[in-house]
């Protein structure tokens, strides 16, 4: 059963399937497992950014690509109406605040998405970047967990979900929502978008329907139609940071690498900017600031530089020993095996891990195939086993972490088994592709997705630790000083100003 809640006064169409203006449009950031599967990463707990009610559109609206900017891409999404007032309710009487399901699309401009951090304002809050509707259908008819969302770009069918596959059910957001804040009537909460969310360009035509499968009469929010048109205005680069595109918004935008026509993960170098920066902050800093968000088992343990004073940064490469067994080394051990084939596939700029399990009774290299990624440019290798011809390997020049030297051959423990793979190394996992860096103090991994934000996190901190150190040393005690108080905080902000 639908229904048509619009005030008899209602002029404005952007609002006009709506009870009113809302006051608020709030958005789940990841919500679908087919989504989080995609994305490779499943959050614990939704997360939300506000969308301007400005943003929102009618169905038949368009949606314009800024000028300079190339990576708009749709979101089709269920939205919920809220009908009365939810103020600190539990889940299961959430469902019954919601007045409305409808259908709405959640663009993004993956352009803007650096300077804003995670808010989405300027990405996701222009004008015409929510269209909802055209219908809305009673929610108290619906079982929230049986809702279906569609999407279509030119009529192909692109995004086909369920509420089924939500990580967290509808009451659930609802309910935690209200805990914070009093969600009030007419307010909107677009609940996430499945797989298969991707980039359009201007023509194209994309369509969502949010309906209830199982109901008899098939409830639906009817076809959200949006046509996607070229903008010939760009952006002032006196008021604002530009739109940049780079690798690893190509790939959240268009769905994966392989869709944005991009090289496999672990293959691209890193930005000479970013590089230079990793270069510079210590191990201990990106650990610390790494600790900050949560991450802490990021470290890998129980390898040691043969050169303390050389640092390295680089992308993973993977390559995996498992525990000898006489037939299988037969089988895997010789020819041109699985060590071989990454000493000789490890590119220039990348760092070689190697999974031993800790063992240290055998070597996992020596020096010819140290000679070999050193030939080809390598960073580096991190292995925690064993290094043959320790010394000989030393003088290679490559830097090598490692759990020491020791004689024996390969298949005395191990045998090679698989490369370019997602790997345990010294307690911690790496996968291809992460960020290797590593200093006298150790070996740290990083998420590709987070080096930018920890390396200016660690830089940052490295200044205000050499500031204090300069303040120890002219005599003032660390209390107060380390970590630092309001009023000397107040001191440090004026100096940097100053400086």
């Amino acid at each position: 059963m639908t229904t048509d809640p619009r005030q008899a006064d209602a002029v404005d169409p952007r609002f006009a399937v709506l009870p009113g203006r809302p006051g608020k449009i709030i958005a789940v950031h990841l919500s679908y497992a087919s989504r989080a599967e995609q994305r490779g990463r499943r959050p614990a707990h939704p997360s939300y950014f506000l969308k301007p009610s400005s943003s929102l559109a009618a169905s038949g609206s368009s949606v314009e690509r800024p000028a300079g900017t190339e990576l708009l891409a749709f979101e089709g999404e269920i939205a919920l109406v809220i009908g009365t007032t939810a103020r600190n309710v539990a889940c299961e009487d959430a469902w019954a605040h919601v007045g409305w399901v409808s259908a709405a699309n959640d663009f993004g401009l993956y352009d803007l998405r650096a300077g804003d951090r995670g808010s989405n304002l300027r990405a996701k809050g222009r004008d015409g970047y929510t269209p909802l509707g055209p219908s809305l259908v009673e929610a108290s008819s619906l079982d929230p967990a049986a809702l279906r969302v569609r999407t279509w770009v030119n009529g192909e069918l692109v995004q086909d979900d369920t509420t089924a596959g939500l990580i967290f059910p509808l009451s659930q957001i609802v309910a935690d929502l209200a805990q914070h804040l009093t969600l009030e009537a007419g307010d909107v909460i677009l609940a996430g978008t499945p797989a298969g969310s991707s980039v359009v360009v201007p023509g194209d035509v994309v369509e969502v329907e949010v309906d209830a499968p199982d109901v008899a009469g098939l409830p639906t929010s009817g076809r959200l139609v949006t046509t996607v048109t070229q903008g010939d205005r760009g952006f002032d680069e006196a008021l604002g940071s530009l739109p940049a595109a780079d690798d690893v918004q190509r790939a959240e935008a268009w769905g994966s690498r392989e869709a944005a026509g991009l090289a496999p993960a672990g293959r691209e170098d890193l930005s000479p900017a970013l590089r230079a920066k990793l270069e510079e902050a210590p191990v201990a800093g990106l650990s610390q600031q790494l600790r900050k968000r949560g991450i802490d088992n990021v470290t890998i343990d129980g390898v040691r530089a043969m050169h303390t004073e050389a640092k390295v940064v680089g992308r993973a490469r993977t390559l995996r020993f498992v525990p000898n067994r006489e037939d299988l080394f037969a089988s895997h051990g010789g020819g041109y095996n699985a060590q071989k084939r990454a000493f000789d596939d490890v590119g220039e700029g990348e760092v070689l891990v190697i999974e031993a399990r800790g063992e240290t009774g055998s070597g996992t290299l020596g020096d010819i195939l140290a000679i070999r990624a050193h030939a080809r440019g390598a960073a580096g290798i991190v292995t925690d086993g064993g290094v043959r011809d320790h010394a000989a390997v030393a003088a290679v020049g490559i830097p090598v972490y490692s759990a020491g030297p020791h004689p024996a051959v390969l298949g005395r423990k191990h045998v090679p088994w698989d490369a370019d793979l997602t790997v345990a190394c010294g307690g911690t996992t790496v996968q291809p592709g992460d960020i290797i860096v590593g200093d006298g103090d150790g070996v740290v991994v990083i998420p590709p997705g987070l080096a930018d934000e920890i390396a200016d996190a660690a830089l940052a901190q490295e200044a205000e630790d050499a500031w204090i150190a300069e303040q120890v040393e002219a005599g003032h005690p660390v209390d107060g000083l380390f970590p630092m108080n309001a009023e000397w905080k107040a001191r440090y902000l004026a100096w940097r100003t100053k400086s």
